[in-house]
């Protein structure tokens, strides 16, 4: 089964491979679409795309920002060669210098060395493949440091939008028992009110039924309370299946909004309308909290 996740992660990993240290770092934080940017140094630019490919496979929705350096960690990857021209004429000159002037020529290996341009040193050729591998290699180390955070965090989301709707169909229980208590509270003021009309005289109790009927249709939240359960558990659906779905929670606590927005329209009383509110605030929450789920 799959897991929830949350979109805001981070992972680190350093390694040093062929000579070379390399560090990734991956953040990533809440976004509608998916939108990567690698940042790693620009002769290395050719890898960029093997990176957001293979970052592609794991993560579906979140602004991810990689942070990739590489730096020389020996010198492995530098080649020195002598110039054998110029060394030959500065032993041509010195062997001139120690003949014409009887000076001694002491010259030694190390000697030579320090001569101007007489070692060359070049920054050897790199493994273009050798060297994507070696930055995908990092970065496998950096996205499992990365998802462990992201699925701790969505864990706890999880929990806590859980815990929320559970709140939620506790007070949608709370408006079903008082619109049956205001259906019962309006019948016995139209009663009161038809005998203090009427003054002894017989009630219409057939009437009073009617409107009492009229009236408990008007404020009755079936409908939307029978909808509100089911959302809610097409959202316990969701989280139990995991995976990527933050979009189609979004679109589904939209639909928890427009039955909680209805019902508040047929509250009667200020219990009710109380009610309603309390609704609306931890819907809210749970929006919040769903805008985290990749």
């Amino acid at each position: 089964m799959a897991s929830i996740k949350s979109m805001t992660g981070y992972g680190r990993s350093k390694e040093i491979l062929h000579g070379r240290e390399i560090s990734v770092d991956i953040k990533s934080v809440n976004n509608r679409y998916l939108d990567v940017n690698i940042k790693l140094p620009r002769i290395y630019s050719y890898a960029e795309e093997a990176l957001k490919s293979r970052l592609q496979k794991t993560v579906s929705r979140g602004k991810v920002d990689v942070y990739i350096t590489v730096g020389n960690a020996g010198a492995q990857d530098v080649e020195i060669s002598i110039n054998k021209p110029l060394l030959q004429a500065y032993l041509d000159a010195f062997a001139s210098i120690e003949k014409e002037y009887g000076l001694k020529n002491d010259l030694t290996v190390s000697g030579a060395s320090r001569l101007p341009d007489v070692l060359i040193a070049k920054k050897a050729e790199e493994d273009a493949e050798e060297v994507v591998a070696d930055l995908l290699q990092v970065m496998e180390a950096a996205l499992e440091d990365y998802e462990k955070m992201r699925l701790r965090e969505g864990e706890a989301l999880a929990a806590d939008i859980r815990a929320r709707a559970k709140t939620v169909e506790e007070i949608t229980s709370r408006i079903e028992e008082r619109t049956e208590v205001t259906v019962s509270e309006y019948r016995a003021r139209l009663t009161a009110k038809m005998e203090e009309v009427l003054q002894g005289a017989a009630i219409d109790s057939v009437r009073i039924l009617q409107e009492a009927a009229i009236f408990a249709d008007k404020v009755s939240v079936d409908e939307e309370t029978v909808r509100l359960r089911s959302h809610l558990a097409q959202m316990e659906t969701m989280l139990s299946g995991g995976g990527p779905i933050g979009r189609k929670l979004d679109f589904l606590l939209q639909e928890l909004n427009r039955e909680a927005n209805t019902t508040g329209s047929k509250a009667n009383d200020a219990v009710q309308a109380s009610c309603v509110i309390e609704l609306k605030a931890e819907l809210e929450k749970i929006r919040e909290q769903i805008q985290n789920i990749e």
